[in-house]
C-alpha cells in the first residue's frame, strides 16, 4: 500500500528543492511565488511505495488565488496521509501563519525547518524541542539545497502516516473567539468528519464560502451560529476574518518569542538589505536591472556566444554536414530531389535555428543564476512599482520573466493571479517579451544583417517590456478590462550562492526543450516548406523547379502587398513569417531553408549573407520584421495554453486580433516613420497611414480613464444617498 505525503508551504521556502531531493525528479525550482501552479507527483528514491506531491507554493488556506484552491481541495477532500511542512527557517515568524492553519486541517504533520544552514550561519538558534511540544507535532531541521537531513523528514513521515493520529492542536485562540469556535464544533459535530471539526468551526466563523457550501448549514443553524459570530465581533471590533489572522499573529509571536534565539538584534540590517538597499533603490534599481540584462545579452550574443554560432552555422553545417552530404549523396547516386531534401531541406533548415543554441544557453545561464540567486525575485518587486501606475500588480511581471524562457509556462503563471480581468490581460501580453524561441531570430536579424549588433538583443528584451506596458495601459480603459489591480505580496528571499546542479539543470531543460522541438515541430515544418519551396507548376508540369518558381513563391506573392507596408514585401520573408505561426524557431528555419536552396553549399559563408540580405530591401525594413515576429501571436503551443487558460472562447479570439493588430500596427509605424526619418523609406500613401495609427495609439494610450470616471460617480452617489 502506498504513503502519500503533501509538501506544502510558503513560496521560496525551498519546497520544490526538496521535491527534487526526495524524488530526483528533474523540475525546475524558480526564486519567486507561482513557478508550482498545479501539484506535481514523484516517487521516493530508494522507496517506491512512498508517493511525494509538491503543491503549490502559499501563504494561507484562505481559497483567494487558483493556487490555494489547488491546495486547500486537495488536503481537505482528497486527504493525503501525511503532510510535510516546509519552514523557511530564516523567516520563521511569516512561514508559521501557514502552519497554524495546516495543523488544524486534521491530518497527520511533520514540519521541517528548511534553510538551517543559513540560520547557523546568522548566529540563530530554534528550540525544536519547545516548538514540538507547543505545535503538537514532529519538527525537524533540514537544508533542501544542501540535501542534509532530507530522507530522514521522509522516513519521519512514513512513520506519522502509519501511525495515523491526528496531530494535536495548539492552543491558537483565546478568549471569546475560543469560546465561539468551541460552540461552533459541538452545533456542527456530525455534519463533518471529526479529524476536521476544528478546520470547519473556524471556516464557519470566517464565513468562509466554499466551506459552507461543503458542510450545507440548515438556515436555522446557519442563523443561530451567525449570533455568536456577530457578538464576538461586536465584542472585539472587528470582523470575523480579521479577528482570526490577529489571534493566529498573536499567537505566533509569542510561540517565536519562546523557541527562537535571533542573534541580531532588532533594526540590525543583514547583508541581503544591505544589497537591497542598492538594489531595490527608487532611483537606482531600474538602470541596474537594465544594466545587468544589457550584459547578459552582450556576452551571449557578441563573445563566446558568437564565436560558437559562427562555427556551427558556417562550419558544421555549411561545410562538414551539407557539404559532406551532398558529397555523400551524389557520390551514392541519389536523385536531385533526395540530395535536395537532406542537403536543403532537412539540414539547411535544421542547422539555421540549432546555430544558435550556444547563445541560447549562454543567456538561459545568466537568468538562472540570477533567479536562484535571489535577484529576480527584487525585480518582480520592482517592477510592480512601474506596474502599479499602469493598472497592473507585480504579480503580472511574473509570468513576463517566465516567458523570457517559454511563453507556455508564462502564460500558465498567470494562474497566481487573482483578478480574471489581469489575469486575461497579462496572458495576452506576456508572449510579448521574447522567449528562447525569438532569440535565434533576434541573433539572425543582429547577426546576418545588422553586422552582428550585439545590442539588438537587450534593445527587443526592453522593447518587449515597453510594448507590455503600452498594451496594458490600452487595454485597462477598455471595459473588459477595468479595474484595480491586485495586491502583490511577496517574500524576498535572502540573497544565496546558486546551486550549481540547478542551474546547470534549468539551462539543459531549455535547451534540451529546444532541440526535442528541432527534432519534432521543426523537422516536419523544414520538410514541408522544403517541399513548397522546391516543388511548383512550370509550363503544365509538376516537379522540382526554382525556389522562385515554387509554391512557396506563390503563397508568399499573394500575401506579401499585405506586408509590403511594413517594408518585407518579398515572397522569402512573408513564407518565413508564416511557418513562426507555428513555431518561433521556424522562422530562422524557413529563412535557412530559402538561403540554401538559393545558393551553392560550397559558397555558403559568403552566399548566405547575401541570400538572407536579399529578403529585405533595407535595414529598416529587417527591423521590422523583427518587430512583428515578436509580437504577433505566439507559436502553436502557446496559443493552444492560451486557449485554455483564457476559457473564454471571446476572449481567446480577441486576444489573437490584438495581438497580429497591434504587431502590424507598430511594424508599420516603425517601417514607415523612422524609416523615412533616416532616409531608407521615400514619403508614400502608407506613411499617411503609418501617421494615422500611430495618432490613434497615442490617443488610446493618453486619454482619461472612462472607468475611473465611473467609479468616482459611482462612489459620490453612494456618499450622497
Amino acid at each position: 500500500m502506498s504513503i502519500k505525503i503533501a509538501l506544502a508551504g510558503n513560496p521560496n521556502c525551498g519546497k520544490t528543492t526538496l521535491f527534487n531531493n526526495l524524488t530526483g525528479s528533474n523540475q525546475y525550482v524558480g526564486n519567486w511565488p507561482g513557478v508550482t501552479v498545479e501539484k506535481k507527483e514523484g516517487r521516493l528514491v530508494g522507496n517506491k511505495d512512498v508517493i511525494i506531491q509538491d503543491l503549490p507554493g502559499i501563504y494561507s488556506l484562505s481559497p483567494y488565488t487558483l493556487e490555494e484552491v489547488v491546495t486547500r481541495n486537495y488536503l481537505v477532500q482528497e486527504k493525503p496521509d501525511v503532510i510535510l511542512n516546509i519552514i523557511d527557517g530564516t523567516n520563521i515568524e511569516r512561514n508559521l501563519y501557514l502552519t497554524t492553519q495546516l495543523v488544524e486541517v486534521g491530518l497527520p504533520m511533520v514540519i521541517a525547518i528548511n534553510m538551517m544552514d543559513l540560520v547557523r550561519k546568522n548566529g540563530d538558534k530554534i528550540d525544536i524541542a519547545k516548538l514540538e511540544k507547543k505545535l503538537g507535532c514532529k519538527v525537524i531541521e533540514i537544508s533542501a539545497l544542501k540535501g542534509d537531513a532530507t530522507k530522514k523528514a521522509a522516513e519521519l513521515c512514513i512513520e506519522e502516516a502509519k501511525k495515523g493520529k491526528q496531530t494535536e492542536l495548539p492552543h491558537v485562540f483565546t478568549g471569546s473567539v475560543e469560546h465561539a469556535i468551541a460552540h461552533i464544533e459541538e452545533s456542527i459535530q456530525g455534519l463533518v468528519d471529526a479529524t476536521e471539526l476544528r478546520w470547519y468551526a473556524i471556516k464557519v466563523f470566517e464565513r468562509d464560502s466554499k466551506a459552507l457550501e461543503l458542510i450545507q448549514l440548515s438556515a436555522d443553524l446557519k442563523n443561530h451560529l451567525e449570533e455568536h459570530i456577530k457578538e464576538c465581533e461586536k465584542e472585539m471590533d472587528d470582523d470575523a476574518e480579521s479577528i482570526i489572522t490577529n489571534q493566529r499573529y498573536l499567537y505566533i509571536q509569542e510561540l517565536v518569542k519562546e523557541c527562537v534565539s535571533k542573534k541580531r538584534k532588532a533594526g540590525e540590517l543583514s547583508t541581503s538589505d544591505k544589497i537591497d538597499k542598492i538594489v531595490t533603490n527608487r532611483i537606482l534599481a531600474l538602470p541596474i536591472f537594465a544594466v545587468v540584462m544589457f550584459l547578459v545579452y552582450y556576452i551571449a550574443v557578441s563573445t563566446i556566444g558568437t564565436v560558437v554560432t559562427d562555427w556551427t552555422n558556417d562550419v558544421l553545417f555549411g561545410e562538414w554536414l551539407q557539404g559532406g552530404a551532398e558529397t555523400l549523396l551524389t557520390n551514392a547516386g541519389a536523385s536531385d530531389w533526395v540530395i535536395s531534401l537532406v542537403v536543403d531541406g532537412i539540414l539547411g533548415g535544421l542547422g539555421a535555428p540549432i546555430g544558435f543554441v550556444p547563445q541560447m544557453a549562454i543567456v538561459f545561464l545568466f537568468l538562472s543564476i540570477l533567479e536562484d540567486c535571489g535577484y529576480m525575485a527584487r525585480v518582480a518587486f520592482i517592477m510592480d512599482r512601474v506596474f502599479r501606475r499602469f493598472g497592473l500588480s507585480g504579480k503580472s511581471f511574473i509570468p513576463f520573466l517566465i516567458s523570457s524562457g517559454c511563453g507556455v509556462p508564462g502564460i500558465m503563471g498567470t494562474r497566481t493571479i487573482e483578478s480574471e480581468s489581469d489575469r486575461r490581460m497579462t496572458m495576452m501580453t506576456t508572449t510579448m517579451i521574447p522567449c528562447g524561441a525569438k532569440l535565434p531570430v533576434i541573433a539572425l536579424i543582429a547577426g546576418f544583417l545588422m553586422g552582428g549588433a550585439w545590442w539588438m538583443a537587450p534593445v527587443m528584451y526592453f522593447a518587449g517590456i515597453i510594448m507590455v506596458i503600452v498594451c496594458c495601459i490600452i487595454l485597462k480603459k477598455t471595459k473588459m478590462f477595468a479595474g484595480d489591480p491586485v495586491p502583490f505580496v511577496m517574500e524576498l528571499p535572502a540573497y544565496h550562492v546558486p546551486s550549481v546542479k540547478g542551474v546547470l539543470l534549468h539551462v539543459w531543460e531549455r535547451v534540451w526543450a529546444f532541440i526535442k522541438k528541432a527534432g519534432t515541430i521543426l523537422f516536419l515544418c523544414c520538410a514541408v516548406m522544403w517541399f513548397l519551396g522546391s516543388f511548383g507548376f512550370v509550363d503544365g508540369s509538376f516537379g522540382l523547379v526554382d525556389s522562385a518558381d515554387s509554391l512557396l513563391a506563390v503563397i508568399g506573392g499573394v500575401l506579401a502587398p499585405l506586408f509590403a507596408p511594413l517594408g518585407f514585401g518579398t515572397w522569402q520573408a512573408v513564407a518565413s513569417s508564416l511557418s513562426g505561426f507555428v513555431a518561433k524557431e521556424g522562422i530562422v528555419s524557413t529563412m535557412g531553408l530559402l538561403s540554401s536552396l538559393a545558393v551553392e553549399v560550397e559558397e555558403y559563408e559568403v552566399s548566405m549573407h547575401d541570400a538572407f540580405a536579399a529578403f529585405f530591401p533595407s535595414g529598416i525594413a529587417a527591423v521590422s520584421f523583427l518587430l512583428f515576429n515578436m509580437f504577433d501571436s505566439p507559436c502553436l503551443a502557446a496559443i493552444s495554453s492560451m486557449a485554455k487558460e483564457m476559457g473564454n472562447r471571446k476572449f481567446f479570439w480577441f486576444a489573437i486580433l490584438f495581438q497580429n493588430l497591434m504587431a502590424y500596427c507598430v511594424a508599420l509605424v516603425v517601417y514607415q516613420l523612422v524609416g523615412l526619418a533616416i532616409g531608407e523609406v521615400a514619403f508614400n500613401v502608407f506613411t499617411v497611414v503609418a501617421l494615422a495609427v500611430l495618432a490613434v495609439l497615442l490617443y488610446l494610450l493618453f486619454r482619461p480613464d472612462p472607468n475611473k470616471k465611473k467609479v468616482s460617480e459611482g462612489k459620490a452617489a453612494k456618499a450622497g444617498a
